[in-house]
């Protein structure tokens, strides 16, 4: 594994602008393929051979990255393998918790890795997956509002945040994203999918429904109004500080709206199709599904004309889960229950980063430090992925691949 991995890291050195760089770019690396019981820089710097902590911490906060040309070729190398015209663009964020409130962008925020309101790190990723597989593209700190006011001026300072980056909400990241990926051309996608807190975001829908041939399948929360025919809308004149005014509403005649939550409840059972969505370590996943177009409401006036699509679990008392998309009139169920099921790759590109790579073991502090060390993730978990496939390994356990030429034992020899 050690000459695949010399092999895979040769395409980025051109990205660092000393040796000394390159050969911790290899150590860093190294470290997160190790039997190390924590992957952060001080054990791996220990454990390689040549290893300095010091210079170890310098190169991940501090040394020149050309992150834009790592991620240009990255994205290149993605496309070689993943890379398919229907191919979908997934995003969602991932918590780390952290201890003390030094950290770049730590803050009491909902972590969903936890499930509760903690002190973390919010990062809002991108991950690329198509029929070939799935990996990681892109990742964006979620910096909080507060930290971009005067009281925090001191730590913005302390920890290397650019003056050029504003506050961005997760969405606006998302959008960010998003625009980079179609403006640059590399990767071919057709679909973009997300969960409720994009979906709640019109300015991230009209960035994807911006994109030419591009469908959306987005997860909306329960209580998204909607009707289920498009209401009609009357214009109203009005008097108000001595002049004539006119506004849109909705005709008194026009059922009101009501949440997709009411509607999924009433649909007769003829109507739900029962599909297979995987297979599961127990057997089949399925689910039940149905889809009627809608006309979602927004501040009470109708907004968009959309596929709901509806998924409900198989108990006698069923969970439900929502989902909007553009697709066109023609398209068929089997589409939508596909899309509905391909979110899972962006959840198992983190479970898979976290538990063998290290991804949530980081102590860097600095704004470079933490896109240095996901960017770091990303390429060794797409490595991982390229190596198992190429091998033609049938086992799903990255970290039997990741640990078969780098034992504890011998980890010192590989970084040679």
């Amino acid at each position: 594994m050690a000459y695949e991995l010399k092999g895979f890291h040769e395409n980025f050195a051109e990205c660092f602008q000393r040796s000394e760089s390159r050969d911790n770019f290899y150590r860093y690396m190294t470290g997160q393929f190790s039997h190390l019981e924590r992957k952060s820089i001080e054990p791996i710097a220990i454990a390689t051979e040549g290893g300095k902590v010091r210079a170890m911490q310098r190169f991940v906060s501090d040394a020149p990255w050309d992150d834009a040309r790592i991620i240009d070729i990255y994205r290149s190398l993605v496309n070689d393998d993943p890379g398919h015209p229907d191919g979908a663009i997934i995003f969602d964020e991932s918590g780390f918790v952290k201890k003390g409130n030094d950290s770049i962008g730590v803050g009491r925020q909902y972590c969903g890795t936890i499930g509760k309101v903690d002190n973390c790190q919010v990062g809002v990723f991108a991950a690329y997956a198509s029929r070939h597989g799935y990996t990681l593209i892109d990742k964006r700190l979620y910096v909080p509002e507060k930290w971009f006011s005067d009281a925090y001026r001191a730590k913005r300072d302390k920890c290397k945040l650019p003056t050029d980056v504003l506050f961005r909400t997760k969405p606006q990241l998302a959008v960010d994203m998003l625009s980079e990926i179609s403006d640059q051309g590399i990767l071919p996608f057709r679909y973009v999918l997300a969960d409720s807190v994009y979906a709640n975001s019109s300015e991230f829908i009209d960035a994807i429904e911006a994109l030419t041939g591009v469908t959306y399948l987005l997860q909306i929360p329960e209580d998204t109004l909607c009707w289920l025919k498009h209401p009609v809308v009357i214009r109203k004149t009005y008097q108000y500080g001595g002049q004539q005014h006119t506004k849109e509403l909705v005709s008194d005649q026009v059922k009101a709206s009501i949440s997709v939550k009411s509607f999924a409840a009433r649909i007769n059972d003829f109507f739900w199709y029962r599909r297979k969505v995987s297979e599961g370590t127990k057997g089949p996943i399925e689910y039940e599904f149905t889809k009627r177009r809608v006309t979602l409401s927004r501040h009470g006036m109708p907004w968009k004309t959309v596929w709901l699509l509806i998924r409900r679990t198989l108990e006698p008392e069923p969970t439900y889960s929502y989902f909007i998309s553009n697709a066109p009139l023609s398209v068929p169920l089997a589409k939508l229950v596909w899309l509905s099921g391909l979110r899972w790759a962006i959840e198992q590109c983190f479970e898979e980063t976290k538990t063998e790579l290290g991804m949530d073991q980081y102590e860097v502090r600095k704004f470079p430090g933490w896109h240095h060390h996901m960017l770091t993730c990303m390429l060794s978990h797409y490595f991982l992925w390229h190596l198992k496939i190429r091998l033609g390994k049938k086992s799903t356990s990255y970290y039997a691949i990741a640990t078969e030429g780098f034992t504890q034992g011998n980890i010192a020899l590989a970084c040679v």
